[in-house]
């Protein structure tokens, strides 16, 4: 039996006692701090530890936020589980869902309130919400704190109205950019970052291995044909451009390149060159050119399909550049051909092929398979029908778009009990899929694209190898913008935690690892200890074991002596240099 955290308010048993998440709250508890654990590591449990402590020392109120009415409700369906108000008191969600007039009411009625950003703010500006006496303030996949997003203004209320402000934000994927990462740290004020890697001793005992394997697919010769005459429409504008100066980069055409040459057009218009004004409308044509012609090569023809319907349908289908563009002979005849194709794509029956494969092998397997577009997702609903063994579900965000109707909160979580409870074993998700849900681990992760946030792919990524062995398929169509897209997650993933490191050596506040804030917490297992101790007892079985000797073998297959050297074989003290050449 693995041991589990005590605390007057935490329901007995509810979370296992791990090391590095008690030396978070421990941390957490000092000042405020941005929490950058793996996916799957146990962000949430420390998120409960410092709110129950932090309500036991302080009084008054704690206030959790997720960035979408669905994570809202999964946070409280697991407080309720494990917080309990010794008053007998409840935690409560407040959403945009509740009226203005009831959520007056609401807030003050709980000492714990778990709500989307919008609401948080709106009620501020309305005066009938003070953050003055909120003890605690939560910010869950917290990178979305910056700029203009809900969140970032929701945490520049509360630092302004709380006289000591406490703010605990927790994610996974912080940016590749030192700059990013410290505004969101800017904004949280946060003096701290607390961060571990999946390869610590440990962490990696909780977490299981994960294998990423990047599969190559060709592109049917029919739609390379479908994506050829756009090519050399594409091709057309640019060179004109380049002739005007205006589009300077070489080799292929490049959406950097595409936008590089309207920054040098709108330059030119600055300077009063009249002729700027129509190259501006010509680049822009050639922006969803390659947008476009991308969307054929990588996605396939019911991605493509979509594209075109959003832009007809969406804000900028009144414009008279988007109008051109669709009323376009090029477009209108692609348009026509693709309305009465079937999807034709080689990763169509790629996906077939490893989901089949992987359900045969093991018939309790569960597998996600995740593409950026819903028509993408319908279309893979269809090709996996019929498959022995395959139940798919399709999972998508709640807006209606190009006709087709969203998820309530309510239905995706339905959809998620039917995948947990094996009802369905494969889910089908767009990238509401990816970030903070809490999606049932999954054996086989298939990226439909890879995509180029890194952010994006380690929430992905994230949803399998959860205490077992996972595997992640990511498919890349050949010569296509995915292979780019797959070297731009690499690099950036890799400049993530050198930015994080950065950020962290510059802040004002050194780490935090006394344990002094533990006090409260106990550890049940074999018997009773404190928790300061059971971490103390954890890092040292964690300690990396020290060699007393060099075992290293020499080329000629001797090994190094442990043995004392002669005095004689030292350099005579005061020499530097050879005595003979």
């Amino acid at each position: 039996m693995r041991p589990t955290v005590c605390h007057p308010m935490l329901s007995k048993g509810a979370i296992e006692a791990r090391a590095y998440q008690l030396e978070a709250v421990d941390e957490a508890l000092s000042s405020s701090m941005m929490l950058v654990l793996p996916t799957a590591a146990g962000k949430t449990a420390v998120a409960w530890m410092t709110i129950v402590e932090s309500l036991n020392r302080n009084g008054g109120w704690a206030l959790m936020i997720a960035p979408t009415v669905a994570l809202v409700q999964q946070h409280l369906s697991g407080i309720v589980e494990v917080i309990e108000f010794q008053d007998g008191g409840v935690p409560i969600s407040i959403t945009g869902r509740d009226p203005p007039s009831k959520r007056e009411g609401m807030w003050g009625s709980s000492k714990l309130v778990v709500a989307t950003p919008q609401v948080v703010r709106n009620d501020v500006d309305r005066g009938i919400l003070d953050l003055a006496e909120c003890c605690l303030l939560v910010l869950d996949e917290v990178h979305h704190c910056s700029g203009s997003h809900a969140m970032a203004e929701v945490s520049d209320m509360y630092l302004s109205m709380r006289e000591e402000p406490l703010v605990l934000g927790a994610t996974a994927s912080p940016g590749f950019r030192s700059e990013d990462v410290r505004e969101v740290c800017s904004r949280m004020g946060a003096g701290r970052i607390h961060i571990r890697g999946s390869e610590e001793p440990m962490l990696s005992e909780y977490l299981s291995d994960l294998e990423v394997d990047e599969v190559t697919v060709r592109v049917p010769q029919e739609i390379r044909n479908l994506a050829e005459p756009l090519k050399l429409w594409q091709t057309g504008i640019v060179d004109q451009q380049r002739r005007l100066g205006r589009y300077v980069m070489t080799g292929a055409i490049s959406y950097s390149g595409l936008s590089n040459a309207m920054d040098r057009s709108q330059v030119a218009i600055s300077r009063g060159e009249s002729s700027a004004y129509k190259s501006m409308s010509q680049i822009a044509m050639a922006m969803r050119l390659h947008h476009l012609i991308n969307c054929l090569l990588s996605q396939g023809i019911s991605a493509s399909r979509e594209f075109m319907d959003r832009m007809e349908k969406g804000e900028d289908g009144t414009k008279k550049s988007v109008l051109a563009f669709l009323r376009d002979p090029r477009i209108r005849e692609l348009r026509k051909s693709i309305s009465e194709m079937d999807e034709s794509h080689s990763k169509m029956g790629a996906v077939r092929r490893l989901v089949r494969e992987r359900i045969r092998r093991e018939e309790g397997s569960r597998v996600i398979v995740f593409a950026s577009y819903r028509d993408t997702i319908s279309s893979l609903d269809e090709a996996l029908e019929g498959l022995e063994g395959v139940r798919s579900v399709q999972f998508v965000g709640q807006s209606s778009r190009g006709g087709r109707e969203g998820l309530s909160p309510k239905r995706q979580v339905e959809r998620l009990d039917s995948f947990r409870s094996g009802e369905s074993n494969v889910l089908l998700a767009t990238s509401i899929g990816e970030e903070g849900l809490d999606i049932p681990a999954a054996d086989l992760v298939i990226f439909y694209e890879p995509v180029s946030s890194e952010i994006r792919t380690i929430q992905r990524r994230g949803r399998t190898g959860r205490r077992r062995l996972g595997e992640v398929v990511v498919l890349i169509a050949e010569d296509t913008r995915d292979e780019g897209s797959m070297a731009a997650a690499k690099r950036k993933e890799k400049g993530m935690q050198r930015a994080v490191h950065r950020v962290r050596r510059s802040l004002p506040r050194g780490h935090h690892s006394d344990l002094s804030n533990l006090d409260s917490f106990t550890i049940l297992g074999e018997g009773k200890i404190l928790a300061s101790d059971f971490v103390i007892s954890e890092r040292e079985r964690n300690r990396p074991e020290m060699i007393d000797e060099d075992r290293t073998d020499l080329p000629g297959g001797e090994a190094v002596s442990s043995e004392p050297l002669d005095p004689s074989t030292f350099r005579p003290r005061g020499q530097s240099g050879l005595e003979d050449f």
